[in-house]
């Protein structure tokens, strides 16, 4: 399409954009776009006073030859013989504007440099159009667009799509955008399912096109990330070799999905989600397209056409301009499907934007050439390239009150309205805004989604889940599946005590000792305190037994006490027999410091009163055995055995064993005592209140100290085990050592391999035990005699059973 210049203008401009068939309507908004500005800048007096702009429009093929013999015929002024034109302008365009192929504007901008001409691209941002040394004479319109992977990447964590698929043309632009996605979908955990680079040239395109869609077919993803792919892909979508794919498609507003893809019923692109940058509505525009008709424009052939075809009309005159019969009150809003959009699009709004910057930079410019020349009679001339410093330095306020700025170093990010797909069952597709996207948002604040809006694509009743693997629910975490992406993984339990409350956890969290985990592993609970406690059946029975032998010590002490005169009492050594047995007593009560809650002076007694009340015992039952060995293994003493026997010296035993004993309990309870201890680990939910021994070689000392008593009493014992005891006295002190020693050296691995409270019953137990032992074995047969054998517990019967051997004091 061309319009002519008027020879009265002051300054031009020309816009040259690509167009083929099925792309013309959405192109046409372009022209709409540019007419309008120049327009509305016409009737401004305060831009250009007393000024006026023309222009010229190419719209041609998609090839170099034509899209460089059309740039070369702006720039220069001559044109093609055509009936009604002049041949050459009476002025130059100051400025062209090309779009929206970054192709185009390369290929037009490497000729302009050559002229310094200036250039304007109004299609999207591109980074190698913004190469100074490339394109020296190009400037762009649009904001840039660094920030559009990182808004689609917000999206998908949003709806918590971390599996998608992304389609990309094959050019240097799709390079740098996969390393954009790649890098926001790293560091937001999102996974790229597949990557398809779509060819931007026709060689190979549908055999390509084909095979990304059996790739997209095929993949788990149910959404995929469509990125400036050419429209012979959409086609392949929507006749697809096997089927219509329902996929949730993410698109980059470069092509018009609503406008430009065939009706259907069931539309495969319904629900699809479309980023576009935010522009505010220029006013006047949408008024503008409604009353744009041939009869206010005749020399516009693209308008006639769409007349012709779209409301009866019929050409008449020899030039076709001329339309009859006519719809009545026709106008573009009533092209059918919405075909042409009333609002104003992404790149008219950058065309808008584009002509308000050269006619700015124009006035700077003519303000700067009047000062120069104030005095100079006449018409001063202008050239293009005097156009530059104005253009890289203009910042202006356009219609909608948003700034423009062409300087490439000091555009901001653009922002993105999110707009929703719907396809009504008349087959009439419109964009609901449905969210924003701002990067300069306080992070974590860019992202503003209505969701509850949103209609979802045909296949899908609900919010789709495009994951590799399903999320790991609380209780469970991640483990990588080897080989694959970090998306797709295994959901394996928490180990012991460790939980994972909220889903698609890395790693689990270990619970603090106060705390353990439920049996869900999905919260830490907090411990219930414990210890031994007397209310407990454990600590009750050990109680119990403990308060039972105790009593049933006190009871045989009194049956010694009230038979005192009987041989068989004396015979054993009435001193020692009463130590013995209080010690005794002593010894089963020794354990009730063990049960109840602990406390530091509970802790130092329960060890020391432990070791010092047994080494009594011990030593006492030592001395009993040294006794009888000297009573019966010595025929004829000597005045020393003799003295040892009346002085009764094996009695300083006791007090010589007991102090070596607190000796080592002074030792430990100095350096390192029992202390209050906790254990966490023994018993799952419970805090064990415990006294911890302090030093463990102190410890195993006292053990070792009273079992080399209990040991060399076994052996003194056993050695006199035959000899003519009237009440086996050595025998019996055999079988108490023997069941002490057994009993500790049982002790000590059964204790350490116990925690908690049955660390603690089991020392309880083995002081009981052990006791119950002496008990048992020494005074048990003897209490039997004195009660029920009361007849063998006489002078005569004890004088019948021992031979004679001498003078000996019997009395031992």
């Amino acid at each position: 399409m061309a319009v002519s210049l008027p020879t009265w203008l002051d300054f031009a401009m020309c816009i040259i954009f690509s167009d083929v068939d099925w792309f013309r309507l959405r192109s046409y908004q372009f022209s709409l776009a540019f007419i309008f500005a120049i327009e509305e800048i016409n009737r401004n007096l305060n831009i250009l006073p007393n000024t006026s702009l023309g222009f010229e429009l190419y719209n041609v093929k998609s090839n170099q030859l034509d899209i460089l013999q059309e740039t070369f015929l702006c720039i220069t002024g001559m044109r093609r013989n055509i009936p009604n034109y002049t041949c050459r302008m009476e002025k130059k365009a100051a400025a062209l504007l090309t779009g929206t192929a970054w192709e185009i504007s390369a290929q037009v901008g490497r000729l302009l440099n050559l002229y310094n001409y200036p250039q304007i691209n109004f299609g999207q941002f591109d980074t190698i159009l913004s190469d100074r040394v490339q394109f020296s004479s190009l400037y762009q319109t649009a904001p840039k667009d660094t920030s559009l992977s990182h808004s689609i990447v917000i999206l998908m964590v949003h709806f918590s799509w971390t599996w998608v698929g992304l389609v990309l043309i094959d050019d240097h632009n799709g390079a740098e955008i996969l390393s954009q996605f790649r890098r926001e979908m790293d560091s937001n955990h999102v996974c790229v399912a597949f990557v398809e680079m779509i060819s931007d040239t026709w060689i190979n395109l549908g055999y390509k096109s084909r095979t990304s869609h059996r790739q997209i077919l095929k993949s788990s993803a149910n959404v995929v990330i469509l990125y400036d792919v050419t429209k012979s892909f959409y086609g392949i979508i929507i006749y697809g070799e096997y089927s219509v794919t329902w996929k949730m498609w993410i698109i980059k507003s470069q092509w018009d999905v609503t406008t430009d893809v065939p009706y259907f019923l069931f539309d495969p692109f319904h629900g699809s989600l479309i980023f576009e940058q935010h522009h505010a509505e220029i006013s006047g525009f949408r008024k503008f397209i409604q009353t744009y008709n041939p009869s206010k424009y005749p020399e516009d052939y693209i308008l006639a056409l769409l007349w012709n075809k779209y409301f009866n009309c019929s050409f008449s005159g020899s030039d076709c301009k001329i339309l009859d019969n006519c719809l009545p009150n026709a106008s573009l809003e009533m092209l059918p499907g919405h075909a042409l959009e009333m609002d104003i699009t992404e790149e008219s709004y950058n065309v808008y934007n584009s002509v308000y910057a050269v006619a700015h930079s124009l006035r700077e410019m003519t303000l700067k050439q009047v000062e120069i020349h104030h005095h100079a009679n006449g018409e001063v001339n202008t050239y293009p390239w005097e156009l530059h410093p104005y253009l890289k330095n203009i910042h202006f306020k356009n219609g909608a009150g948003n700034l423009v700025v062409l300087d490439s170093q000091r555009k901001f990010n653009a922002e993105y309205d999110i707009l929703n797909l719907w396809n009504f069952p008349d087959g009439l597709r419109q964009k609901m805004k449905v969210g924003t996207f701002s990067p300069k948002a306080p992070q974590g604040q860019e992202l503003f989604l209505s969701d509850n809006m949103i209609q979802w694509p045909i296949g899908f009743t609900e919010l789709p889940c495009s994951v590799c693997t399903e999320s790991c629910v609380p209780g469970f975490r991640k483990s990588p599946q080897e080989g694959k992406a970090a998306c797709c993984y295994d959901c394996t339990h928490c180990p012991d005590n460790e939980i994972s409350n909220e889903t698609d956890m890395d790693q689990c969290m270990r619970c603090p000792e106060s705390h353990y985990a439920n049996l869900e592993l999905n919260q830490c609970l907090q411990k219930v305190v414990t210890f031994l406690a007397y209310e407990d059946p454990l600590g009750m029975a050990l109680t119990y037994l403990a308060l039972g032998f105790s009593a049933l010590t006190a009871g045989v002490l009194g049956v010694f006490v009230k038979y005192y005169n009987t041989p068989i009492v004396k015979a054993n050594n009435q001193a020692l027999t009463y130590i013995l047995l209080i010690t005794l007593t002593f010894c089963f009560l020794c354990p009730l410091l063990f049960i109840g809650k602990p406390n530091t002076a509970t802790c130092i007694l329960q060890q020391s009163s432990f070791g010092v009340l047994f080494t009594v015992a011990l030593s006492t039952v030592l001395s009993k055995t040294f006794t009888v060995v000297l009573a019966f293994k010595i025929t004829v003493p000597g005045r020393l055995m003799r003295w040892i026997m009346i002085s009764r010296a094996p009695n300083l035993i006791i007090p010589v064993c007991t102090l070596i004993q607190l000796v080592l309990c002074g030792v430990w309870l100095s350096t390192s005592p029992p202390f209050i201890d906790s254990d966490a680990y023994s018993e799952h939910g419970h805090i064990i209140i415990i006294c911890n021994k302090g030093s463990s070689i102190a410890f195993h000392s006292v053990l070792a100290y009273l079992c080399s008593m209990a040991l060399g009493s076994y052996t003194l014992a056993y050695l006199s085990r035959n000899l003519p005891d009237t009440f086996n006295e050595a025998k019996f002190i055999t079988f108490s050592m023997l069941v002490f020693f057994s009993v500790w050296v049982t002790f000590l691995p059964v204790y350490h391999s116990t925690k908690g409270k049955l660390m603690v019953a089991m020392e309880v137990f083995s002081i009981l035990a052990s006791s119950a032992g002496l008990l048992g074995c020494i005074f048990l047969p003897k209490c039997y005699i004195i009660l029920f054998r009361q007849h063998r517990n006489v002078l005569n019967h004890v004088r019948n059973k021992v031979p004679s051997r001498g003078k000996v004091n019997c009395t031992t």
